[in-house]
């Protein structure tokens, strides 16, 4: 058996804490008002528990969790955002890259970089975007996409520097002969930018792609299952959107999911990857919901 990497995404953890008004002013208050509307009952913490113990029942080698753990950045959401990332294993065992919903304001930063820290530490010992961790055959390559926006705007940036890494990173790990997984939330495929909620710089991340190549890009935000290729330099590179983890199937035609990737060596210098998705079907428990078509 190969190496066993977990993918899951967007859990929007709740109860939201009660937040004082001045925390409410500016762009938390729109937030705190959709999830008083309905965010709160869409977002089953029931079905998100039965989901991480299935995915803990698996025993991955390594979780991937690419954020909006939390819902308006409020001081108080990050320690309960912290308990629950534990839940899926230790720093070493588990990669974060943060979504909009984690770095919701300016004020919501400095908790941020505290708090994951010890899930976005590099192999060379520094914390921060982007790293690389090398976990058995893969190379685990973290970008943040998650930069404050106006209000109504949930758009990401990974920014030229940190691009310039990330690309001096993933050469590297090419030549080690590493399977290179790149993590972050926002989607990253040019043709799929929409309004208010795009990559800014998603021609410039495909464009990084298509010099350095990557074998599997991961990625969360949009609540919905999707799989697409981008172009490397030795052919399609494919980018594996996820659903939420805690979308109740009452609330969703998409109800909550992760993902399982199975990498081993393909003989050639290369790699298999094969993928499957696990999650709710109607109100039963966790069952396996058939391979993604990578």
């Amino acid at each position: 058996m190969g190496f066993l990497l977990a993918h899951l995404s967007d859990p929007h953890i709740g109860p939201l804490p009660r937040p004082t008004r001045r925390e409410l002013m500016g762009k938390r208050i729109t937030g705190y008002v959709n999830w008083r509307r309905g965010r709160d009952k869409a977002h089953d913490m029931a079905v998100l528990a039965a989901l991480v113990a299935d995915l803990r029942a698996r025993h991955p080698d390594h979780v991937a969790m690419t954020g909006d753990i939390m819902n308006i950045g409020l001081p108080a959401e990050f320690p309960m955002a912290r308990a629950w990332l534990e839940t899926l294993g230790s720093p070493q065992d588990v990669s974060f890259t943060p979504g909009n919903h984690d770095a919701y304001v300016r004020a919501s930063l400095p908790h941020l970089g505290a708090t994951f820290a010890p899930y976005a530490t590099g192999d060379d010992g520094a914390a921060g975007y982007p790293y690389m961790r090398v976990r058995g055959p893969i190379a685990v390559v973290g970008l943040s996409s998650a930069i404050p926006r106006p209000m109504f705007v949930a758009s990401g940036r990974i920014g030229a520097a940190q691009m310039a890494r990330a690309e001096a990173m993933l050469a590297e790990a090419g030549a080690q002969g590493l399977a290179r997984v790149v993590l972050l939330h926002h989607p990253p495929v040019l043709a799929e930018q929409r309004l208010g909620r795009s990559l800014i710089d998603a021609a410039a991340f495909e464009a990084m792609i298509a010099r350095v190549g990557a074998e599997l890009i991961l990625h969360g935000h949009d609540h919905r299952q999707a799989v697409r290729p981008i172009r490397g330099p030795r052919g399609g590179v494919p980018v594996v959107g996820v659903a939420s983890a805690s979308l109740a199937p009452a609330f969703s035609c998409r109800p909550a999911a992760y993902h399982l990737f199975e990498i081993s060596p393909d003989g050639q210098g290369g790699f298999h990857i094969a993928g499957r998705a696990r999650g709710v079907v109607g109100d039963a428990a966790i069952e396996d919901l058939g391979p993604l078509a990578l």
